[in-house]
C-alpha cells in the first residue's frame, strides 16, 4: 500500500538541518480504519476501502455496509492495489505504515471553488482599453473568434465560467515531518483546497533528507545557529593553540 488520506490543516514553515528554509503543508494524518477489502476473484479488481474522519449522522444503507467496521466517516475513499489484500475489514492503517521521512510523493486534492469567474480572474486576461469612452470594456474578454470561417468558436477556448472546485495534483513534494502521537504530517510545497480539504498521498519514492533543524514543531533557529557558530570557533581556537604549541617546541638537531 503506497497511498494514505489526510485533512489540510494549513500552511507555514520550517528549516532542515543545513539552515534551508522549506515551506510546508502541514496535515492531520489520523489512522484510516479499513471497510471492505475488495479481490479479484468476487469483485473483478484488488483495492482497500477506507474511513477518514469522523460524523455523527449516517443514513441507515452506509451504517449498514460501516457495521462490520465500527465506524462512523465523514469520508470514504478506496484505494487501488496491486494483488489482494490479507487485510481485514476493521483494520487500522497508521501514517507510519505507509509514509517515511524522505518519501516523495504526489498529492491530489480538491480545489477552492471560486464560482462564475470571468476571463481577467479565471485566465489573467488584461482587459480591453479604459479611454475614449469605453466605460463597459474595461473587463471584457475581447474577440472570441472569426466571423464566416469557421462561423463557430472554437472549443476549449478560454472564456469566463466556473473556476476552481477540480482536482489539483502536485509532483515534488517531500515528507519532512511525521509526529504520530498529535497526528501531524508535514510536506514540502503548496497544496491546492481550503482548510479541511481531504488530501490523497501518494509514495512515488526515496530521497535523502538531512532532517530538520530539531523534532520540535517550534523551531528555535537563532538558539542552534549560535551553538554551532560557538563549537566551530571553539574548533579553531583549539587549532590555534595547537599550532603555536607545535612553532614553539625546539626542532631537534
Amino acid at each position: 500500500m503506497d497511498t494514505f488520506y489526510a485533512i489540510k490543516q494549513g500552511q507555514g514553515h520550517t528549516f532542515d538541518t543545513r539552515g534551508k528554509r522549506l515551506m510546508v503543508t502541514k496535515l492531520v494524518a489520523k489512522p484510516l480504519t479499513i471497510t471492505q477489502v475488495k479481490n479479484a476473484d468476487k469483485d473483478g479488481y484488488a483495492a482497500l476501502q477506507l474511513a477518514i474522519g469522523e460524523k455523527r449522522r449516517i443514513n441507515k444503507p452506509l451504517l449498514g455496509h460501516l457495521k462490520a467496521a465500527k465506524v462512523t466517516p465523514a469520508y470514504i475513499k478506496e484505494v487501488r492495489m496491486k494483488r489482494s489484500s490479507q487485510r481485514e475489514v476493521g483494520e487500522v492503517v497508521e501514517v507510519n505504515d505507509v509514509l517515511h521521512v524522505g518519501d516523495m510523493v504526489t498529492v491530489s486534492s480538491t480545489s477552492k471553488g471560486k464560482g462564475f469567474a470571468g476571463g481577467m480572474k479565471r485566465y489573467g486576461f488584461s482587459g480591453g482599453p479604459r479611454t475614449h469612452g469605453q466605460s463597459d470594456r474595461g473587463r471584457a474578454p475581447g474577440s472570441i473568434g472569426q466571423g464566416t470561417t469557421p462561423g463557430r468558436v472554437w472549443k476549449g477556448k478560454r472564456m469566463a465560467g466556473r473556476m476552481g472546485n477540480e482536482t489539483v495534483t502536485s509532483k515534488g513534494g517531500q515528507v519532512v515531518f511525521i509526529d504520530k502521537a498529535d497526528q501531524e504530517l508535514w510536506i514540502t510545497g503548496t497544496i491546492a483546497g481550503a482548510k479541511g480539504t481531504v488530501v490523497k498521498i501518494t509514495k512515488v519514492g526515496e530521497r535523502e533528507f538531512p532532517g530538520l533543524l530539531t523534532g520540535r514543531k517550534k523551531l528555535d533557529l537563532q538558539e542552534e545557529l549560535a551553538a554551532s557558530e560557538a563549537a566551530e570557533t571553539e574548533a579553531q581556537e583549539e587549532a590555534t593553540e595547537e599550532a603555536k604549541e607545535s612553532a614553539e617546541q625546539p626542532k631537534e638537531a
